[in-house]
């Protein structure tokens, strides 16, 4: 049996939508499956819209999206497991290949997001940028994550200390006790975090948990971000002149971080014209934001040697060699610039 465990606070606004298309996707399938949706403490009709959708609700009141996901995996009947997020879309073609995975013995996997067409342009295009970068470490968010129970039980469950990122944490757990998949196909999940000045605030909150993880196993901390309970005015979008040229001025900085600048020479844009002034504005801020690979270079490291399978090792080995060559470049390019803008207006 196939068993879909959905967490869910508040979400009666998309909760529907997401277990039809489990229910669609699951009987094309054609094997036995269950959806448990896990309602924490919700106060609208989270529970009423689960069971007029054939789900199991299962009440807990967590407040802690770990503990959430271990609560109906613990409830689920079935060998193969599927976290779905309450406000995602999944379809077939995910589905089945994920199957496909574990049938030729994966212990679990994952696969990349798309944002609905609500979120701004910017955080459509750094989504799927970034989902490409993740595709190096072989990791995925846990919109849509899957495994065995087998695998599952070997992890001990989603790490109940972190308040976020537990799904990072599960993927290197997995990992652990065998192949983690990233799959090609994805699924579609909800944009409303990435909306107006909260698009802002989610992005620099993450940037902290890089450089601060221990944040997150405090809840206030992560609250604003992942443990908001107004979802109804999260799904509403803003038309304000202000936003609208916040989601472009962002959109013109993403275009500008992802552009492959390396490729054209530094004769094609002299540094004392304004394509040349763009260029190095652009290459400056990446190194800014190449300093987040330091902390992701220390957590390789840690997981380095708590990996007992030996290709894991090796990957793992690559990709900390090329974080250090990243962040190594990258720091003095930061240095020598607050030490100009210093010596300039000092």
């Amino acid at each position: 049996m196939i068993s879909f465990i959905v967490p869910a606070h508040n979400e009666q606004a998309s909760l529907g939508r997401t277990l039809e298309a489990i229910h669609k996707a699951a009987r094309a399938v054609g094997q036995p499956y269950e959806i448990i949706v896990v309602d924490d403490a919700s106060t609208d009709a989270t529970a009423e819209i689960s069971a007029q959708n054939n789900a199991r609700v299962v009440s807990v009141n967590h407040r802690q999206i770990a503990a959430t996901r271990n609560s109906g995996a613990r409830a689920a009947q079935g060998e193969r497991l599927f976290f779905v997020d309450a406000d995602t879309t999944i379809h077939l073609r995910a589905l089945a290949s994920a199957l496909r995975a574990m049938d030729n013995g994966a212990a679990g996997g994952a696969a990349p997001t798309r944002f609905d067409a609500a979120a701004p342009l910017y955080a459509h295009l750094l989504l799927w940028w970034l989902g490409l970068l993740m595709r190096l470490p072989g990791m995925a968010g846990g919109a849509f994550m899957f495994c065995t129970r087998k695998a599952f039980a070997a992890t001990g469950g989603f790490d109940e200390k972190l308040f976020g990122a537990e799904d990072a944490a599960m993927c290197w757990a997995l990992k652990r006790q065998g192949r983690f998949v990233v799959l090609w196909q994805w699924v579609v999940t909800s944009g409303r975090r990435m909306r107006g000045v909260r698009g802002l605030r989610m992005l620099a909150g993450l940037v902290r948990m890089a450089f601060l993880p221990g944040m997150l196993q405090r809840r206030s901390r992560v609250r604003k971000i992942w443990y908001e309970t107004n979802r109804e005015q999260n799904d509403s979008t803003s038309s304000s002149l202000t936003v609208q040229l916040l989601h472009a001025f962002m959109l013109l900085l993403v275009i500008g971080w992802i552009l492959p600048w390396g490729l054209i020479p530094w004769s094609l844009t002299p540094r004392e014209e304004l394509l040349g002034q763009l260029r190095l504005g652009f290459a400056i801020f990446s190194c800014h934001i190449a300093l987040v690979v330091w902390p992701c270079a220390y957590f390789l490291f840690r997981y380095l040697f708590r990996q007992t399978r030996w290709i894991e090792r090796a990957k793992l080995a690559g990709l900390l060699a090329l974080c250090l060559w990243c962040a190594w470049g990258a720091t003095p390019v930061v240095i020598w610039f607050w030490t100009s803008l210093f010596h300039r207006f000092a």
